[in-house]
């Protein structure tokens, strides 16, 4: 399926297990799966899914492709990135990532700013 070029941000996470991922994301948060390319070794070079109507890259970790250094969180110490996930429902959304496995970081609470709010 081709992608529409429109222009957008598109979020591009780098994990190890991007299928696993993929899998995990359709099971927390309803993801689309749109396109899942393996490369070598089967590990996926490239995959595009639509989580509540945004786009997100994924892939699998090729330290050989990036001057033979890892890209992945743990790899690089962490991450300043955080992705929210916006709309109705918001405790149905929370418990169903708790269904597929999420760890609660922060509980679902009233925040001062008005809105129902929690981590994952």
């Amino acid at each position: 399926m081709a992608i529409d070029n429109t222009p957008m941000l598109v979020p591009h996470l780098v994990v190890d297990d991007a299928a696993a991922a993929l899998d995990f994301y359709t099971k927390a948060f309803g993801a689309e799966e749109m396109v899942r390319m393996p490369g070598p070794g089967g590990k996926l070079i490239h995959a595009c899914m639509q989580i509540n109507g945004s786009l997100v890259f994924l892939n699998d970790d090729f330290p050989e492709f990036n001057d033979g250094k890892s890209s992945t969180p743990p790899a690089l110490g962490g991450t300043s990135v955080t992705i929210h996930l916006q709309g109705p429902d918001v405790e149905g959304r929370f418990q169903r990532a708790l269904d597929a496995g999420a760890t609660v970081v922060n509980p679902l609470e009233d925040q001062f700013w008005g809105d129902r709010y929690g981590v994952v």
